[in-house]
């Protein structure tokens, strides 16, 4: 096989499998089907004799029997829920839809796989989030942007790639509760524009429908240009007549050619992309004449947040990048359709390693939200160094916004409990490519599953998420469990270690994004800036520098607004402070510099020492690959630490206090 199936590939390894002599289902719907097919191969896979599926009105004495209750739009909580109750040999999987049969499916399949008990469950699974996504940004050329994989399988050539490993792809999203999938950049290049035409609807027809069945609905990203791009207009003004009548057009053609399309994510007014600002209108307007060209389909506009001047010029110490995204939006709540999503990222910059969360969660009640995270790992390792991520998305979900006396977290928000929105959900810039392994780093697979568990259920804790990964990648051996599961769990810290430290974040080469280079931002457009000088670092944003920090609540507004309750890993992310200034830890900022550097690249010896230790214990591919990373990792962790090093050490000074080999 060309590739691997990952957390799927149900190998024999002495779980108890339960006596399941046929499969029943109520219900013809191809994805009950799905899901039928799906157990029964997995239990063959296992060792068990192949069930039989029948279909069957009325449920059985024995086996398992699939339950569709008829019913449920795909973007309703309630609907997606499925139930299993196990009594007297019949395991009962049932759910008003048939996406609920099939994650019910998996699920049973999860528990036997990680010899989870189910004699005598009776348990409803529920998911969190309405919208549980995948944004692919992925050109058509087969490249893709921010990919750390190899290149693209679902592009080459300007044509859409549909073959088996499409349909394994659908199969791994769908086992962890991913209902859909945007499939191409947001920096929409030139075929990509031309998706909302006649020239890719039969091959879209046939990707949508691999995906379909399996639960996933069929999304693109859309050129806001698209009017003047493919439509030979002269304007692309949200608020001209020609323009709303050209997008309802193109809808109607869309959705007679593929009508289980989800809709458009749009990335506009940022980065040189066109967007409603050209015309003088704000993000709302933008949003809403796409919406309305959308909605008598059933349509979904997904807006990004992520707008900023890109052109900021460093002399001026006041305009902050880190509050655009508020500025732009806030003042906007209640003005957009109700068939649009607003996509924040979860800090206010860009996927840094450390960054607060962003505050426009929760700050617009009258508007759906929905946040993305990204684990392509861009500032976090590009999948060569390891960094499991799940234990930050955790801190972010969990994290309050200090707006509420109760439904105040992230997830509150984001989930509909807040706020009562119906249409909201979680998104993640995806990392997988076409290497045998799908993820570059075998390790970095556990942020694909870790993603879209969490998306189902935001309750599971990192270690749970961690455990069930690795169980059902390398089987159940204790050794390999414990070891894998330690260097997961402490990856994200060990990589904040020996990157920017304490918040400041951007200390990475302007090109790839990847290895250390201090000063690479420090006088660009991009307005990222560490502001070091020969007394300290970091950049002010309390009330005596940009003022960002009044963009929260009062409660986050004090704590962040003064050095002694300001979390010391976002210190430097909201003030300018002495070499010398005193953490909370008892060290001074200088020399956790050093302290941590250091320790971040130990961390990665002791990685290597301990994965060293499974030789033998799982495949030799992946541990071969694996090796070949952490190697890699290795000789990032010693570069940042040595050029972090010696930098502050020229700029401040101060020696080390424990004379370690610093580069003078």
């Amino acid at each position: 096989m060309e590739y691997s199936g990952l957390w799927l590939d149900h190998k024999p390894e002495g779980a108890v499998l339960p006596d399941i002599g046929a499969v029943y289902y109520n219900s013809s719907a191809r994805v009950v089907l799905t899901a039928a097919r799906e157990l029964r191969d997995a239990l063959s896979a296992m060792g068990a004799a192949a069930p039989e599926l029948k279909l069957s009105a009325f449920a059985p004495e024995r086996g398992v029997y699939l339950f569709e209750g008829g019913g449920g739009a795909y973007t309703d909580k309630d609907a997606q829920a499925y139930e299993i109750e196990e009594r007297d040999g019949l395991i009962r999987i049932s759910s008003e839809t048939a996406q609920g049969v099939l994650w019910g499916a998996f699920e049973l399949i999860r528990m036997i796989r990680c010899r989870m008990p189910i004699e005598g469950i009776s348990k409803r699974f529920a998911p969190d989030m309405p919208l549980r996504m995948l944004d692919h940004w992925d050109n058509t050329d087969g490249s893709i942007e921010r990919g750390y994989s190899g290149r693209s399988f679902l592009f080459k050539d300007g044509e859409i790639i549909i073959n088996e490993r499409t349909r394994c792809y659908a199969r791994l999203l769908a086992s962890v509760g991913i209902n859909a999938i945007v499939i191409n950049n947001v920096n929409v290049d030139d075929n990509a524009v031309r998706f909302i035409t006649g020239r890719y609807f039969d091959s879209l027809g046939k990707l949508s429908e691999v995906f379909a069945g399996y639960g996933i609905k069929l999304f693109i990203s859309a050129d806001y240009a698209a009017p003047i791009d493919i439509g030979g207009m002269d304007t692309a003004d949200p608020c001209d007549k020609r323009v709303a009548e050209w997008w309802e057009n193109t809808a109607a053609e869309i959705y007679k050619a593929l009508p289980e399309f989800g809709g458009f994510l749009i990335k506009a007014d940022s980065e040189g992309r066109p967007g409603p600002v050209t015309y003088g209108r704000d993000q709302a307007e933008g949003a809403n004449v796409l919406a309305r060209a959308l909605k008598p389909y059933g349509g979904i506009v997904i807006w990004r947040c992520f707008v900023y001047n890109c052109h900021q010029d460093w002399r001026d110490r006041k305009t902050d990048r880190a509050r655009a995204g508020y500025d732009y939006f806030k003042p906007l709540d209640g003005c957009f359709d109700d068939n649009v999503i607003l996509q924040i990222k979860n800090g206010p910059v860009d996927f840094q390693v450390r960054e607060p969360v962003s505050p426009l969660f929760g700050a617009m009640p009258a508007t759906n939200q929905m946040l993305e995270v990204q684990i392509a790992q861009e500032y976090t390792g590009q999948q060569r160094d390891l960094c499991y991520l799940i234990p930050w998305f955790k801190e972010i979900l969990d994290f309050k916004m200090r707006l509420n006396a109760e439904n105040d977290t992230v997830a509150d928000y984001i989930s509909g409990r807040a706020c009562g929105n119906k249409l909201c959900g979680i998104a993640a810039v995806c990392n997988t490519g076409g290497d045998y392994n799908w993820t570059g780093h075998d390790l970095a697979a556990a942020n694909l599953y870790g993603f879209g568990r969490l998306s189902f259920d935001t309750s599971l804790s990192a270690e749970r998420i961690a455990g069930e990964w690795i169980m059902q990648t390398f089987g159940g051996d204790e050794k390999t469990l414990e070891v894998v599961s330690d260097m997961l769990l402490s990856s994200w810290h060990t990589y904040e270690k020996y990157t920017a430290p304490l918040g400041v974040g951007w200390m990475v080469a302007q090109s790839d994004h990847y290895g250390p280079d201090v000063d690479a931002f420090e006088y660009s457009r991009w307005g990222t800036y560490h502001y070091s000088d020969r007394n300290g670092l970091g950049v002010d944003r309390t009330d005596s520098g940009t003022g960002y920090i009044r963009q929260y609540s009062e409660p986050l507004a004090e704590l962040y607004g003064n050095t002694e309750t300001c979390p010391d890993e976002l210190l430097l992310f909201f003030h300018h402070v002495p070499y010398t200034h005193v953490l909370k830890s008892g060290e001074t900022v200088i020399q956790h510099i050093y302290n941590t550097h250091f320790e971040g690249a130990e961390d990665v010896k002791r990685f290597i020492d301990a994965w060293s230790s499974l030789e033998g214990r799982i495949d030799r591919g992946a541990f071969e690959r694996v090796s070949e990373r952490l190697s890699m990792q290795l000789e990032n962790a010693e570069e940042w630490r040595d050029i972090i090093n010696t930098y502050f050490y020229r700029k401040s000074g101060i020696a080390d206090d424990k004379g370690r080999k610093i580069y003078k």
